[in-house]
């Protein structure tokens, strides 16, 4: 299994990165804040916009560190990509399995039993934990109306359908999950879905961190020869990473959404760390971002049993490990892609 590399956050936003032999220079007004050797990253995420020299996106490209550049609002912007790894005859039977309407229904429909599974056990653990709070209720019945929405999900034959399907359980979810805010009930007041621009806090915190997780699962899917841009639920779009999309979807509850609702129950996060903009649009402070960081590397160093593979990993790995199990059905050596279930 791939061990577990750190990733480079850089969250000043006119800071500047540039190269040094094997070493990333960090400067912030031509004063250098950061010296770190490549060698034990894995990646690179800068909020900013102003950039890296293209010595520096040389030696991430030679080295096989992602490199991401993101809005404040944590919007990708810009990639650098390494040349092409793995073996084209993965990404060639990739494309093809892409253009077949029955092989893309096979692995949506399990991209979205795994989220919907997931969604559920987030509900339900809830309904275990605080059955006597107001809302439970709510929060059983919408775990319940999952459980029907899996039933139909695995006999469906169109992707029309499941895309249907999916949204239903979306608005199911969502529905109930202002009710799984502890505290800070007014300010963390979640009243739906929300992004381009996240209009409240809750759905600021979730939209960051969901970026978050979109450059891991870019990155895990590069790592064993797929091709990012090429899904099977989300439609190809120039500069959409579909495939990234596609292996998010039964991650977000368990990496994101469990992780959301500890640092606002917990008190990890106030009022104070987020700035409303003119447009509506709720951001993140410069010093929340880096809080959030430093909480998002902590959980994924935590040690857990991959259900499938019964081995031990850290969290991080987890879109790796899925990653390698998408690239091993495409390949034919399992039957059928395993999503990633909570237990």
């Amino acid at each position: 299994m791939r061990q577990l590399l750190n990733t480079l956050f850089v969250t000043t936003p006119d800071a500047f990165l540039s190269r040094e032999r094997e070493n990333i220079l960090v400067y912030v007004e031509d004063e250098m804040r950061l010296r770190l050797p490549i060698h034990n990253l894995e990646g690179i995420v800068t909020f900013g916009y102003s950039g890296a020299s293209p010595a520096l996106m040389h030696l991430c490209a030679s080295r096989g560190v992602a490199l991401s550049f993101l809005s404040p609002s944590g919007r990708l912007l810009a990639k650098v990509a390494s040349p092409v790894r793995g073996n084209v005859l993965l990404r060639k039977k990739q494309y093809e399995l892409s253009d077949d309407e029955e092989a893309c229904v096979g692995f949506a429909k399990n991209f979205i039993l795994g989220k919907v599974y997931n969604c559920r056990s987030v509900l339900r653990r809830f309904v275990r934990d605080h059955s006597g709070r107001v809302g439970a209720g709510e929060v059983g019945n919408a775990a319940d109306f999952l459980s029907t929405l899996i039933e139909k999900t695995l006999s469906v034959e169109s992707l029309d359908r499941l895309r249907g399907l999916e949204g239903e359980a979306a608005r199911a979810y969502y529905g109930v999950f202002n009710h799984l805010i502890l505290e800070h009930g007014d300010t963390f007041q979640f009243c739906g879905r929300s992004r381009r621009p996240p209009l409240d806090r809750t759905n600021a915190l979730l939209s960051f961190l969901y970026s978050l997780l979109a450059h891991d699962c870019s990155a895990a899917l590069e790592i064993v020869g797929l091709d990012p841009q090429v899904g099977f639920l989300h439609r190809i779009r120039p500069g959409r990473a579909s495939l990234s999309l596609d292996l998010m979807e039964e991650l977000r509850p368990y990496l994101v959404d469990r992780l959301t609702l500890s640092l606002i129950n917990n008190r990890q996060v106030e009022a104070r760390d987020f700035a409303f903009q003119e447009s509506g649009g709720v951001l993140l402070t410069d010093d929340a971002r880096k809080e959030v960081i430093s909480a998002w590397q902590k959980r994924k160093q935590q040690v857990i049993t991959h259900p499938y593979l019964e081995e031990k990993m850290e969290i991080g790995l987890i879109p790796y490990a899925q990653a390698m199990l998408l690239a091993r059905c495409i390949r034919g050596d399992i039957d059928g892609y395993p999503p990633f279930l909570i237990r």
